[in-house]
């Protein structure tokens, strides 16, 4: 199991050498760690909630703690849960290997791997585990058992003294100690037909040796099934759907895929002789045709890594080209040897957005990143940008599927650091003049003074452009008390975070850089000990509310 991808789960330090052996035996894992409290792949600030993130998300977990730690942490999360994914506790000093969860999902191969890696003997306690050596209810990737119930008594049955034979190809079972007998009565049959899943005696595990070819873009889930019976195939006997190119952007036949839970193909035409499969070997989905192409543009947050939202980290997670300005790319690394990270310089926005649709209409799964949130002065606009100017040019980039995942923005992280100077209608505005007019930015200034508005700036100052700057606060100040509260937020969320407030009449170009987030309070935002905010009422001159 050298390629799962495990969540190591460390408290502290002293845990971090026993994670990192396992790493070593788990290259595509990532060590997780307490934030400020060890450094590692991915920080987190409350172990309960990190945990139950992760087990929704069906991540495999070795947690270096108590395992009542981790037990009492999930139980609120076992009961919604219609498939239990790998959950192992490990001690700290490596000295205890326990699997807690996922007997059906490999979690006792998994420990075996990790005590071989720790050089212990992991504590497995499953009956038909310690018996035969192997869990006869969890075949290897590419079968599915039938019937979890009847495997139960199947395997109880064996317990109990009953001999048992194997019909079809199972290699994973040959260095099993199984009590064998070519007359038994119980048998383990390899089949993708659904005719003997009935059979009281029989242990039904499905090869996934069938692919469908589907002609019509809005072939349905049901009609599917309807296949499916008539020719006597168990769904999970079913490893792709394959359709035409055509078809690539058919949202009925993704909803059928993920009902199926199996890989949407394409292909200029019908790759095999009839309309259903049935090959003789397991099928590799990946070698039919082409996969439909992803676009995900996602925010990082401001920085810190607890500032990312779980679907940017899950796009990020399963993504094969990240793509993104130097820093932002190292700052969401460190990646997989299967991912490819492609780095750029910051004003090489459209060029970026270009070749993510161009590795994307491949058929790959490509991530570009923007710091704070992708459609607030960063990457979703550039990419709609390009999809707008050469979409006709480029017909294969309609076919992507473009989204783009939300994220926590630079003038939200300050706010949120200050208090709530945000607490009313505000606005946000780029002093940048890289991209539009002086002129213009000076007019919405004024109107946002006018309109009694909270100003966030973004861009505030470069060393190229200094006097606008001066500029800007000079319009500010001719329509907002000398005394209104500023707050100036550097680096929020990174090494090196600085918030201040200070001022309208004490606010000066030497207090502010490219990297400070400034939110200028509206005639009512407040000053309360440290506390900056912006009340919820708001009362005209004229006094009512």
């Amino acid at each position: 199991m050298a390629g799962v991808k495990l969540a190591i789960i460390i408290l502290g330090r002293a845990a971090l050498e026993t994670a990192q052996r396992i790493q070593a035996r788990f290259p595509e894992s990532r060590v997780h760690g307490l934030a400020n409290r060890v450094s590692a792949d991915v920080a987190y600030q409350d172990f309960g909630a990190h945990i139950r993130e992760l087990y929704a998300t069906n991540t495999p977990i070795v947690a270096l703690c108590s395992a009542g730690i981790v037990i009492r942490a999930l139980a609120s999360a076992l009961e919604d849960k219609q498939a239990e994914s790998p959950v192992l506790a490990v001690a700290q000093d490596g000295s205890a290997v326990v699997p807690l969860l996922g007997g059906m999902s490999g979690v006792n191969v998994l420990a075996r791997d990790i005590g071989n890696a720790l050089d212990i003997v992991p504590a497995i306690t499953t009956s038909g585990e310690l018996r035969f050596g192997m869990c006869l209810l969890a075949p290897p990737a590419g079968y599915a058992l039938a019937d979890i119930e009847r495997g139960k008594r199947f395997v109880s049955d064996l317990l109990e003294g009953e001999t048992m034979r194997v019909e079809g190809h199972a290699p994973w079972l040959d260095e099993a100690d199984l009590p064998r007998a070519d007359d038994a009565r119980h048998v383990v049959r390899v089949t993708p037909f659904s005719a003997s899943v009935s059979a009281s005696d029989a242990l039904v595990i499905h090869s996934r040796c069938v692919a469908i070819w589907v002609e019509q873009a809005d072939t349905t889930e049901e009609h599917l099934r309807l296949v499916f019976r008539e020719h006597g195939v168990s769904p999970l006997a079913l490893a792709a759907i394959v359709a035409p190119l055509s078809a690539m952007t058919s949202e009925t036949l993704e909803r059928a895929a993920q009902a199926f839970d199996v890989p949407l193909r394409f292909c200029a035409d019908n790759p095999f002789d009839a309309t259903l499969h049935i090959a003789d070997h397991l099928i590799d989905a990946d070698a039919i045709g082409r996969a439909r192409g992803t676009l995900t543009v996602i925010g990082l947050g401001p920085g810190s890594a607890e500032w990312m939202t779980p679907a940017a980290k899950q796009a990020l997670a399963s993504a094969q080209d990240i793509l993104g300005y130097e820093t932002y790319v190292r700052m969401a690394g460190p990646f997989r040897a299967d991912q490819r990270a492609h780095m750029t310089d910051n004003r090489e926005e459209l060029q970026r957005a270009s070749h993510a649709f161009e590795l994307a209409s491949e058929g790959r799964r490509v991530v570009v990143l923007s710091s704070g949130d992708p459609g607030v002065f960063a990457m979703a606009a550039a990419v709609l940008e390009a999809l707008d100017e050469e979409h006709a040019s480029h017909p294969e980039w309609n076919a992507v599927k473009l989204s783009i995942v939300p994220g926590v923005s630079a003038s939200l992280a300050t706010a949120a650091i200050a208090g709530a100077p945000l607490g009313h209608d505000f606005c946000v505005l780029s002093l940048s003049d890289n991209l539009k007019p002086w002129s213009v930015i000076e007019q919405r200034l004024a109107h946002a003074g006018q309109a009694d508005l909270v100003m966030a700036f973004y861009n505030p100052l470069s060393k190229a452009r200094s006097w606008q700057f001066d500029r800007a606060i000079e319009i500010v100040r001719q329509y907002r008390n000398a005394k209104t509260p500023v707050v100036l937020g550097r680096n929020i969320g990174r090494p090196g975070e600085t918030l201040r407030t200070v001022t309208l009449d004490a606010l000066s170009r030497d207090l502010v850089d490219m990297r400070t987030m400034i939110i200028v309070g509206s005639s009512t935002t407040r000053v309360v000990g440290d506390w900056v905010y912006t009340p919820r009422w708001y009362e005209s001159s004229s006094g009512t509310t």
